[in-house]
């Protein structure tokens, strides 16, 4: 039985897809095997000894201490793209919002007093601030054509807009998506120059972290409207507000209030509703729990941030599971451990990423207690388990 530990609501949906019978998944659990989560922060968590492998229904990693989790041997799932449909029908509701100032104008009409009478008179009066224009044949830039960019670019374009995109590391599964009316861009700079929007779909790292600062905005194009529903900080949110007041930026829209936005009448700044639809919600807690079942029960590993990913036909026989430092002669030594117990080998995969490295094996007869002590005894091991 796995006990599995919910350290956030999660579908039931995805729930489901660990049966009963197999599976106890509670709240409050001893000795978990696998971690269900959302946005619990995970960096002061003490880890418990049993604990194999992280599901994070979402895409980004950023609550869990990833490095640490590989230190030990345990892989981190997330659900890449399970949120992408919510987050683009945002972003494109925002983008139609600011062309046609909608929340200024409802702000403005649920103030009005008077008669029936006096408040058409005043709508009538009113309206004109609050003139906008057609996206269509404006130009648009994404920054990040991974899953959900992708999805951006190509709804943008089936609206009339022009499209611009940005990302050197983009993956050829996603170039593949990408339409081919999207032009491409050879820097940040290059793209502001040419869009009247912009719309950033990275993860926070070092190297994103205030990816539009100060000096990029001055390259843009004046009028600019900035969304940002990937993660607060990839804006400098001062850099904006300063760009805002100086007239390069029209307005700003994104997911992570701050003191400094809430109340600024240019920027418009939603409580984190990119992926808060039942919709998603559903489908990354389906996408990581089919995850993590497949990794406790067979040692597959298919969307995980720090192991590589490892998928091999499970044989007639015995499987063992090992991850280890990226360091040369550790076949060997598994090879060997396995060979002491005079176990035959009958398949064999080995996948590395990075700095860690992962072999799955299966032997012809069950594996003693033996091996097991082994390999765990072995200097660069970081886990070894039986399935």
């Amino acid at each position: 039985m796995y006990k599995v530990l919910t350290l956030n609501n999660i579908s039931a949906e995805g729930l489901e897809r660990l049966p009963r019978e197999q599976y106890e998944v509670a709240s409050e659990i001893q000795h978990p095997d696998a971690v269900l989560l959302r946005s619990f922060k995970m960096h002061n968590w003490e880890i418990p000894k049993t604990l194999k492998a992280i599901g994070r229904a979402g895409a980004g990693v950023n609550n869990i201490p990833v490095d640490k989790m590989t230190a030990r041997g345990i892989p981190v799932f997330n659900a890449p793209g399970a949120n992408a449909n919510a987050v683009k029908e945002l972003v494109l509701g925002c983008m139609l919002s600011s062309a046609r100032n909608l929340f200024p104008a409802w702000d403005y009409v649920r103030n009005l007093q008077g008669t029936d009478a006096e408040i058409a008179k005043k709508v009538e009066a009113g309206k004109k601030q609050f003139v906008g224009f057609e996206i269509s044949k404006h130009t648009i830039g994404v920054i990040g054509l991974g899953a959900i960019g992708v999805q951006v670019a190509n709804a943008a374009h089936a609206l009339g807009m022009q499209v611009i995109g940005y990302d050197p590391y983009i993956t050829v599964k996603n170039a593949w998506q990408l339409s081919a009316n999207v032009k491409q861009a050879v820097s940040v700079e290059d793209m502001l120059s040419q869009v009247d929007f912009l719309s950033v779909h990275v993860p926070l790292l070092d190297v994103t972290r205030h990816l539009i600062n100060t000096e990029r905005l001055q390259k843009a194009r004046d009028g600019l409207i900035i969304f940002n529903f990937s993660r607060g900080g990839i804006i400098d949110d001062t850099a904006v507000c300063d760009a805002i007041k100086a007239g390069k930026v029209k307005g700003y829209m994104c997911d992570f209030p701050t003191n400094l936005l809430i109340k600024h009448e240019r920027v418009i700044s939603l409580p984190h509703l990119g992926a808060s639809t039942k919709e998603a919600e559903d489908l990354c807690a389906i996408m990581v729990a089919n995850q993590v079942r497949d990794y406790l029960e067979n040692g597959t590993v298919h969307n995980s941030v720090n192991f590589p990913d490892m998928e091999m036909p499970k044989n007639a026989g015995y499987r063992l599971l090992v991850a280890n430092s990226n360091v040369p002669r550790m076949i060997e030594h598994i090879s060997t451990a396995i060979a002491n117990a005079n176990l035959n080998i009958i398949d064999m995969l080995n996948r590395s990423r990075n700095d860690i490295a992962c072999t799955l094996v299966d032997v012809n007869n069950p594996i003693p207690q033996s091996v097991m002590d082994e390999l765990q005894a072995k200097d660069g091991v970081l886990m070894a388990r039986i399935l």
